[in-house]
């Protein structure tokens, strides 16, 4: 592989960047009329020669690849295969100064940094140059990889991934010949106390998998569980790292989880099954495969005139916990094209019927709350679905913890629109479970009235809960609005932002790109510092 500069990206300087690294912000450019991402559909499928090869697939050295490095000559390669994104650059979201940090050199790092949910390769299929060509040294080592990945399986240190993106790791049903092959050791950089173990017992009738965390777990959840085409799959979240092993208990409090399988016929294994690749495996979260599933629609109702609540029901044999904070991906096939978009799923309600925490239940559904926009080119598609249609679902993804709430007297939210998603999940642990809470504070911008989210469940939660306090900013009210009028500004942060003697304070943004980026702006303006402000992935 080339070897690629270490830089931050986007640039500090970056319209796409709205805060500070290791947060999710990230913001988009103003696209010129006709460069949409339909657009850029419609022209891929034109049969225009977008790579200026006439169809031809070539090899391409490095010296080849670090030629084409200019606006209207601008190839990149991610993972081994070359691109020319120049036809792109008008319909690129992130803007032009993005996709030239990766002009003539390998963009494989700097891609992942942001864009590591898109389907590239469906994106710029039309755009392919052909694949770097591998050098006699390069093949050396990578036979190497290939000896000490046997090695990793034998039951020895796993070596290095050969790549960014790990494949998911899988437990096979157990056939006559197969064997479980000793766990491997953990990796040198990871202290051997600290890492995950796991068990397995029987009994006549079911198999149980315990994984041992050596860590305090969320009480919102942190397993998901795949069963599917006789292949189990089981990844825990764990802060940055993720541990797979491949209707669960779990005891939160010293970090145990318990997942248990009924066997189809009565009868002793002899082993738990055969090992795949990746098998008991703890790496960066960020370097995993992201893993799908297909999940169906069993209902939709109406929040506002123009969101509404899809229901997706996993299927048999996926239990998902979706810890607070994090979105998953929907994935679906628009005019032969892969498109992928993030939410971040809600409960069913913003508050249960009892304030008692439901700690260790896993979902068999999932909630996502979906404003359609008639032009958008994923929820139109959305709403078209009839129930009983199916949509791919990823696991949960995003940098969110819940350590940074850790000891917070004070919570302030501010959210825009559909921004308001992940905070409702935020709002409901802060009352239930944060015990050093003092006060949640919800500053929520929408365009009318009829835009609020969950707006009669807030005011409600408002005369419940003391500590809970929201208050609405429109900015085209109507004549018989007696609320606050306007945009976010500075003013309005003043009364909003305090800081109480003795009190630890955080703050948690998102919206629309403008929104967030200005919001940002005027909360650091307010001598909040970045580790008291967090931004979620809009």
């Amino acid at each position: 592989m080339l070897n690629v500069p270490s830089q931050s990206f986007p640039a500090a300087s970056s319209q796409q960047r709205v805060a500070p690294a290791g947060q999710s912000g990230r913001n988009k450019v103003a696209l010129k009329p006709g460069h949409s991402l339909m657009d850029w559909i419609r022209v891929a499928k034109s049969g225009r020669d977008l790579t200026g090869l006439r169809g031809r697939l070539i090899d391409v050295t490095e010296e080849e690849l670090q030629k084409h490095n200019t606006r209207d000559d601008c190839w990149t390669c991610i993972r081994g295969m070359v691109y020319n994104v120049s036809p792109y650059m008008d319909f690129h979201p992130g803007g032009e100064e993005e996709l030239m940090k990766a002009a003539g050199k390998d963009g494989t790092d700097l891609f992942d940094q942001v864009h590591r949910w898109v389907n590239y390769e469906s994106m710029l299929k039309e755009c392919m140059v052909g694949r770097m060509a591998v050098k006699a040294s390069t093949a050396l080592k990578a036979q190497s990889v290939i000896k000490d990945s046997i090695t990793h399986l034998n039951g020895l240190a796993p070596p290095p991934p050969p790549t960014s993106m790990l494949p998911p790791a899988f437990l096979t049903p157990p056939s006559p010949s197969s064997s479980l092959q000793p766990s491997a050791a953990p990796p040198p950089t990871q202290p051997k106390d600290a890492r995950p173990r796991y068990d397995w017992f029987q009994t006549d009738v079911t198999v149980n998998i315990v994984v041992y965390t050596k860590r305090k777990l969320p009480s919102s959840g942190c397993t998901i569980v795949d069963l599917q085409d006789g292949v189990l799959r089981v990844e825990v979240l764990l802060g940055k790292m993720s541990y797979i092993l491949r209707q669960f208990h779990t005891a939160c409090a010293v970090g145990k989880i318990q997942v248990s399988m009924r066997k189809a016929a009565k009868g002793k294994w002899e082993e738990l099954g055969e090992p795949l690749e990746f098998h008991d495996s703890l790496f960066r979260k960020k370097d995993r495969a992201i893993f799908y599933r297909e999940c169906m629609l069993v209902s939709k109702t109406a929040v506002t005139h123009d969101t509404w609540v899809f229901r997706l029901q996993l299927p048999l044999g996926t239990l998902m916990h979706v810890p607070v904070g994090k979105h998953i991906y929907l994935k679906s096939l628009i005019q032969d094209s892969e498109v992928v978009k993030p939410y971040t799923p809600v409960e069913e309600t913003l508050v249960p019927a009892t304030l008692d925490s439901t700690q260790g239940t896993a979902a068999t559904d999932i909630f996502l709350m979906i404003k359609v926009y008639p032009d958008g080119v994923l929820t139109p598609h959305l709403n078209n679905l009839n129930i009983g249609d199916h949509l791919s679902v990823s696991s949960p993804d995003g940098p969110f913890s819940l350590r940074l709430l850790r000891e917070v007297t004070h919570l302030y939210l501010l959210a825009a629109g559909t921004g308001f998603t992940p905070m409702a999940r935020v709002i409901r642990l802060a009352l239930q479970d944060l015990g050093s809470l003092r006060k949640t504070k919800l500053m929520f911008f929408n365009r009318q009235e009829r835009d609020i989210l969950w707006h009669s469940e807030l005011d409600g939660l408002a005369a419940e809960d003391e500590r809970f306090q929201v208050e609405y900013i429109l900015s085209e009210p109507c004549d018989g609005w007696t609320g606050r009028k306007g945009r976010v500004e500075a003013s309005m942060l003043t009364d909003f932002l305090v800081r109480p003697e003795g009190s630890k304070v955080f703050v948690c943004v998102c919206g629309p790109s403008a929104f967030t980026e200005l919001t940002v702006g005027l909360v650091r303006q307010h001598c909040f510092s970045e580790e008291e402000i967090h931004v979620f992935q809009g």
